[in-house]
């Protein structure tokens, strides 16, 4: 969902994906969910334009990890980050290395302000603004819970630059730590403002985004 995809998240080289991308067909109902898409992710994405060919991590820089937990989270536990708009609410717990996070959604939600969460801190460097990532991401649109695009359905990281990508992306990202688990729940104009059908995503959608840092240079 980078501005230029207008521009989160296409995977180099076979490219799949949707990465900031919002997804969804309206429902005025109540919830959602999950680490499965109920249709293929959207052959479009993050970064169809700006995904590096070369690895992310040259000496002194964090190594990313090959790939993303593909297996459904546990059922119950308290949520890592609970969030309630006027009209309905969001439940993020993130991923764990062996299973995908868990976005539940009481629809339709929306944010007036983009606001982020650190849901499990990491230790390696701060990601400046202008670095390029490796992440694991699933992205979920507020208006009707749908999972629009997930790089843990494809256990495959995805690489790309930070200027390449959608402001709420950005927020997200830049000055949280290397092995950070963090989610963000933005704005339509931190988002794509004018839509992305491709995604599903209408104008005015909030999206929401669980996102496991893995690394940057």
């Amino acid at each position: 969902m980078p501005p230029t995809f207008a521009s989160p998240a296409a995977l180099a080289a076979c490219a799949t994906a949707v990465a900031l991308t919002l997804a969804g067909c309206g429902s005025d109902t109540k919830t959602a969910s999950s680490s499965t898409p109920s249709t293929p992710p959207v052959a479009s994405s993050i970064t169809d334009m700006t995904a590096p060919a070369t690895p992310l991590a040259p000496p002194g820089t964090t190594a990313p990890a090959a790939s993303c937990p593909t297996a459904a989270p546990a059922t119950g536990g308290t949520p890592e980050w609970t969030l309630r708009s006027t009209t309905g609410s969001v439940a993020v717990t993130g991923s764990t290395a062996t299973a995908a996070p868990r976005v539940t959604v009481e629809a339709p939600f929306s944010v007036n302000q983009t606001q982020v969460h650190t849901l499990q801190a990491g230790d390696g460097p701060v990601v400046a603004q202008t670095a390029t990532v490796s992440v694991c991401y699933m992205g979920v649109n507020g208006r009707d819970g749908s999972v629009f695009d997930s790089s843990y359905e494809r256990g495959e990281p995805v690489d790309f630059p930070l200027t390449g990508v959608v402001t709420g992306f950005q927020k997200a990202i830049a000055g949280q730590k290397v092995g950070s688990t963090v989610a963000v729940a933005m704005t339509s104009a931190d988002g794509y403002p004018d839509g992305e059908p491709r995604a599903g995503i209408q104008p005015g959608d909030s999206l929401i985004f669980a996102i496991k840092i893995l690394g940057a240079s």
